[in-house]
């Protein structure tokens, strides 16, 4: 193997490692093919058996995706059908699998906050991409999202461009910034809805919301994403998959 990898690790959890270190590199694109297990073995000097069991857990992962009789492809989140609850988690009590309407707020530049800072693993002041959307079900408005990027990463962002491209939002992320949301961390709890976020999400001042702060993560659990969402619970609820 040409990379240094922990060795205290399984050997499929090294190749593994190596692996991740070339999707982030751009070794291979979003929806891409990666070579064959037989190439991957001569190129790591280990078992096809080996990279197999690393290929599967980079699927379990949701970095990669196995077609039948097709290959291994690199995840996207252009693949709308893949990934389009994956990071939604809210839906409708009746049950129907609605993906919600994105209205945008507002997109501007500013300066990272001591909270910014500390989540994206800034500087305070440092630059910074504020957006702001609601998300909306049958018209209806559910989610009012407040969103902080690096505004190192994502130079050239802005609410034209953000609403000229035709898809989601971390589709847009990948396809024009490079940037790939790989994972989430999350925290809840229910909040009061201020004058200001009630006049948006049509409710009244102090009614019960659902707040929602999630820390997006890209290889190298790098953090490129902060965002608080308040949902409005009437209709709708938060929903967590486990096991």
């Amino acid at each position: 193997m040409s990379n240094p990898a922990p060795s205290f690790q399984p050997l499929y959890l090294q190749i593994k490692t190596l692996l991740e270190r070339s999707l982030d590199a751009g070794e291979w694109a979003p929806g891409a093919s990666i070579p064959s297990e037989n190439v991957l073995a001569a190129r790591f000097g280990v078992s096809q058996g080996t990279v197999r069991k690393a290929i599967a857990a980079l699927a379990a992962d949701n970095l990669v995706v196995r077609r039948q009789g097709k290959g291994t492809f690199v995840a996207t989140h252009t693949e709308e059908k893949s990934s389009l609850f994956r990071f939604l988690r809210i839906r409708r009590n009746d049950g129907h699998p609605e993906y919600p309407g994105s209205r945008l707020l507002g997109v501007r530049r500013g300066r990272a906050s001591a909270e910014a800072a500390r989540l994206l693993d800034l500087k305070p002041g440092d630059p910074v991409i504020l957006l702001r959307r609601v998300l909306e079900y049958s018209g209806a408005p559910v989610v009012l999202d407040e969103i902080a990027l690096p505004g190192g990463l994502f130079k050239g962002l802005t609410r034209s461009r953000a609403e000229a491209y035709q898809g989601s939002m971390y589709s847009l992320f990948e396809t024009q910034f490079g940037v790939r949301m790989l994972k989430a961390q999350e925290r809840l709890r229910a909040v009061p809805a201020d004058a200001a976020s009630a006049r948006i999400l049509r409710v009244r001042p102090g009614d019960p919301l659902l707040a929602v702060d999630r820390v997006t993560l890209t290889y190298g659990d790098r953090p490129v994403e902060w965002r608080r969402g308040l949902c409005t619970t009437k209709g709708h609820h938060y929903v967590n998959e486990l096991g």
